[in-house]
This record gives C-alpha cells, structure tokens and sequence, in this order.
C-alpha cells in the first residue's frame, strides 16, 4: 500500500525552491487504552471541570484560557490573543546551513519525516538528494506549522529525502545533570570481559522485525478472550533471579552463557539405536 501524504512544503536554499509532499516515515500501533466505567451498569463515564470555588460543572463556553505565572495566579488570553501568537505556518522548510551529518547527535531526534518530488519539483529535489550524498552533508534548517517553528534536518536516505524533527538546544538536559557517583573504578579484567560479552552478542545488521511487543501482544490476546467469553488464566509468577552481587562473577557467567549456546544449537541430535533382531 503506497504511501499517503500528509501535507506539503518548499524546501528553499539560497535561490532554488523545491516543493515536496510530506509522508510519516511509519505507523505507530494503536496503544491500548481501557475506559472507566461505572462497576454497576457498565456505562462509560464522562469527564467534567467542575469550579472548586463555586462548586458548580463549567461548560465549555464558560472556559477560558490562562498562563500560570506564580503558584495560583493567572494571566488570561482570549482565543483572537492565542491565535496572534502562533506561527503562521509558512509550509516552507528554510534551509540555513549545511553540517556534515555525524555532528548532529542522535540525541536531538525527535521524529521524522519522508519528503517526496511534488509536481514540478523532481529535477530539484533528485539535485538536492545526489547533492546531500556526495558532500556527505545534512541540511539544516526551520518549518513553521502547526503554531510552532521548528528545527529540522535534511538528509537522504536510499535516494529519499528525510526530514528530521530534531529538539532546540534548551530542550535538552546536559549529561552533567546525571548523577554518576564517585565510586566504580573500572578494572582492567572486567573490561576485558565486558569487551568478549559484546563480540559474542555483536551483529552486522540492524534488523528491527526480530523484535515484537510482546506486552501488547499479550494484553490484545487477554482482550480478545474476553470478547470471545473465555475465561482468562493467570500465569504463575516466574521465581527471582537470584542477583549476582559480585560483577566479576557476574560477567564471567554471562561469558560462559553465550559460549555454551553455540555450542548447544550446533551438536547434532542423538541417534536413535536400532532395536536389537529376535
């Protein structure tokens, strides 16, 4: 099933416009929400805002919107007030500067996006792709939409181009605010075994359909036995672990664990002996 677009845009850098179609890069699974019900009858209940000075259910006409400036008290804006200060959406992605792409960390990602050619725009945007890749540079820029401005980069991806949302620099919080504790120095032999845990686990490919959600898996499997009327068995508790507290041990058994599991998967099954002739 092809791809449906979202919305569109201009890529602009320096004089060149190139008008894209905006596609999702993918389709999140509907989480899986329950209702509140009233336990006597079944019915779904109703959210209200109720005043706690009057005492009295607000209707949605009564309601205003206010900024909380300090601890209880409120400045009010009126819709036609909110409505000047969002952003007026330009759908033009303004390219500022182009970084190579390795010094943009992971870090900032938000989501992204997939830009395709719109009508009249495929010669620009296949110039824009081939471009990005030969000088192995991402193009770096703002969109406005949706009351906000945003920072976004522009990179290709198997001649596609992506947009990435990616957080301004205040939205994050610096490493330094991690607390990592005086003590753990790392000793020579721990690392050493740390270092043979990861080249027994390592992999040449990312391959993401070797993993499932498994809890919600698990949580549609008890729903539908429930629609279905079957009764729902609890599986018992699996016991604990038991910890190991020395990391040393620790990482050797983890060690000896993935050497034992090749060893395992390799060895060919027992033959079956002939029953002796009478």
């Amino acid at each position: 099933m092809p791809a449906r677009t979202i919305g569109t845009a201009t890529i602009s850098f320096g004089l060149v416009s190139v008008p894209v179609q905006v596609f999702a890069t993918g389709e999140s699974q509907t989480a899986i929400s329950f209702n509140m019900l009233h336990k006597k009858c079944g019915t779904r209940l109703k959210q209200q805002y109720i005043c706690p000075k009057d005492e009295v259910v607000v209707e949605r006409d009564d309601m205003a919107k206010g900024y909380e400036f300090a601890k209880n008290q409120y400045v009010v804006f009126s819709p036609e007030e909110i409505k000047a200060l969002d952003q007026k959406a330009t759908n033009t992605i303004d390219i500022s500067e182009f970084v190579p792409l390795s010094a943009v960390d992971r870090i900032y990602l938000e989501k992204a996006y997939y830009l395709g050619p719109d009508k009249g725009g495929h010669r620009a945007y296949k110039l824009l792709a081939e471009a990005l890749k030969e000088t192995g540079r991402a193009a770096l820029g703002q969109y406005a939409s949706r009351g906000r401005q945003y920072l976004v980069l522009v990179r290709p991806r198997d001649g596609v181009l992506v947009m990435e949302q990616l957080h301004y620099a205040d939205e994050l919080r610096p490493t330094s605010e991690v607390p990592l504790g005086e003590e753990g120095e790392v000793r020579p032999a721990e690392l050493t075994l740390a270092k043979q845990l990861i080249e027994q686990g390592k992999v040449d490919e990312f391959k993401p359909e070797s993993f499932h959600d498994t809890v919600r898996e698990r949580v549609q499997e008890a729903i539908d036995k429930k629609v279905e009327g079957q009764e729902i068995t609890t599986e018992p508790e699996a016991k604990p672990v038991t910890k190991v507290i020395d990391l040393m041990e620790a990482l050797k058994a983890s060690v000896a664990k993935g050497k034992a599991q090749p060893a395992e998967e390799e060895a060919p099954a027992p033959k079956k002996k002939k029953a002796a002739g009478r």
